[in-house]
């Protein structure tokens, strides 16, 4: 069974950034091979690992759900090759986005045949690293619906700790089983406010280590250069690779 990591967090808070970084830890330790999951409407996850995508999961599923087909292949065959297509090869690692959310009408026999081949394929890799968007729903592609450590990415600000909380208890909504969750803190200047550390506690929140700004990042985002490559002396990764050290070791 796939060892899952799931991100989670509101828009701006770093949160793709944060899933490369887990990429490399996983990596740079031999923990592989891995499926790295784009489950973000707003897809970049390819770009923080330096990867180009050209097809997603979603246009295979609005494929089957037009009708269209091979000669030769049933529906399932169809999905099932349109799903491998899909995947971005890297070393150590593959990449599959799954694009859009569905549009208006009934999705419900594509959708069971993607979450039946999603589980297919999940079974192959040891390592999966899903980077969601803040509503979570494509976590139940998953058939197996079970997350090892769910990371959830906040700012410093007040506000954020408690959308990390609605993200946090979105998961029971969805039936999803989480072994440990955990809140990261990104973007930190000069230490957290003593607000948000009260409204971590008061929320309950498990605060697995804050992430300082790091102006590498900015400068790499600037360029268009994948932050997977970060220099070993980024601020940022290096307290990064010490929290997934201490909450996956």
């Amino acid at each position: 069974m796939s060892f899952v990591i799931a991100m989670a967090g509101k828009g701006g808070t770093g949160k793709t950034t944060v899933a490369g970084m887990v990429m490399r830890y996983l990596l740079e330790r031999g923990k592989k091979p891995i499926l790295a999951v784009d489950a973000d409407a707003n897809s970049n996850f390819n770009e923080v690992l330096g990867l180009t995508v050209s097809h997603t999961v979603g246009e295979a599923r609005e494929e089957m759900k037009r009708g269209a087909d091979m000669v030769g292949m049933t529906k399932d065959q169809l999905i099932e090759m349109r799903i491998n297509q899909c995947l971005e090869e890297a070393d150590g690692f593959d990449l599959i986005a799954m694009g859009q959310p569905e549009g208006a009408g009934c999705y419900c026999a594509a959708n069971n045949l993607v979450a039946h081949f999603m589980g297919v394929l999940s079974n192959n890799y040891p390592y999966i690293v899903m980077d969601n968007e803040a509503g979570m729903e494509h976590l139940s592609r998953l058939t197996t619906k079970n997350v090892n450590i769910l990371l959830i990415v906040s700012d410093p600000s007040w506000r954020s700790i408690q959308a990390a909380k609605r993200l946090h208890d979105l998961t029971k909504q969805l039936n999803i089983v989480v072994g440990q969750a955990y809140l990261i803190v990104n973007r930190v200047k000069n230490g957290l406010p003593p607000r948000t550390q009260e409204e971590i506690d008061k929320q309950g929140l498990t605060l697995a280590g804050i992430i300082p700004e790091d102006p590498l990042i900015a400068e790499f985002d600037a360029q268009g250069k994948p932050t997977f490559n970060l220099p070993a002396d980024s601020t940022a990764l290096q307290a990064a690779l010490q929290i997934f050290q201490q909450v996956m070791d």
